[in-house]
């Protein structure tokens, strides 16, 4: 039995009443997506050559898993990009810690970030390749220099907005830059870390199928340059929806925990 008021109860029935409307919704805009696009492929309004379509890729999908291939390249994948965002995540947080911590030293390396940040990383490819090889320590190394930068700008920005009075509070009481980080900075941003990690993941997602299409011989993206490269169109979209499905879940995941998290700090 609750203690909930007539108001709260209402609220709450509220809450979970849009809950079910937006779940009900994601799923009606996939399933009339999906009907239209079987629909248009079978009055041949659209080249199913070209085009495939969900049937097409439903039949791909069971043969990948009885040939042995889905299950063994999503674990690939799926590893990887687990690898990757825990060592990119960790990463940044450490640069961003230095960066907060030596004010000169962000001021100098801010414009070399920003630049680094932008250059096309998948033209360093061939690069990446001679430096690191060409085995999976070449596709960790292109999922974290993509996520890498992207992550510690987020963090470090994320580390400067904590509200001055708390710093100042804790300059009173003579505390130092590792307690301040610590009691102040840290735990003011979990929210934003989370949010920033979920990022982190989907462009880990990103590195690593372009890391993949580089040089792997296993993993999701291999499975799309291979369609690619025997033009078979239901193999490279099948790819395609199982990165999108398994980024989803990903997301769903830190989502969840985001949530937990709050409840008890809460």
């Amino acid at each position: 039995m609750n203690n909930y008021s007539s108001e709260h109860t209402y609220y709450l029935n509220n809450k979970k009443r849009e809950k079910r409307k937006i779940i009900f919704f994601r799923f009606l805009i996939i399933l009339v997506f999906l009907i239209s696009w079987q629909l248009l492929s079978v009055f041949n309004i659209i080249n199913s050559f070209l085009f495939s379509s969900p049937l097409k890729l439903l039949n791909t999908t069971i043969d990948l898993f009885f040939e042995g291939n889905l299950i063994y390249n999503i674990s690939i994948t799926i590893f990887e990009v687990f690898i990757c965002s825990i060592i990119s995540f960790f990463l940044s947080i450490v640069f961003s810690y230095f960066l907060w911590n030596f004010k000169l030293l962000s001021k100098i390396l801010d414009p070399f970030i920003a630049v680094l940040n932008s250059l096309p990383k998948v033209a360093l490819g061939p690069l990446i390749i001679i430096w690191v090889g060409s085995g999976i320590s070449s596709i960790i190394f292109m999922a974290i220099l993509i996520s890498f930068f992207v992550a510690t700008i987020n963090i470090y920005n994320s580390f400067i907005s904590v509200n001055k009075d708390y710093i100042l509070l804790m300059k009173i009481f003579k505390s130092s830059k590792w307690m301040m980080f610590k009691k102040c900075i840290l735990p003011s941003n979990i929210s934003n870390l989370i949010s920033i990690f979920k990022v982190n993941v989907s462009m880990n997602f990103i590195g690593v199928i372009m890391g993949e299409l580089l040089v792997s011989k296993n993993g999701i993206g291999y499975l799309i340059m291979y369609g690619s490269q025997i033009f078979n169109i239901d193999l490279v979209l099948t790819g395609v929806i199982i990165l999108g499905l398994f980024s989803y879940i990903f997301y769903y995941l830190i989502e969840k925990f985001e949530k937990k998290l709050h409840q008890t700090l809460i």
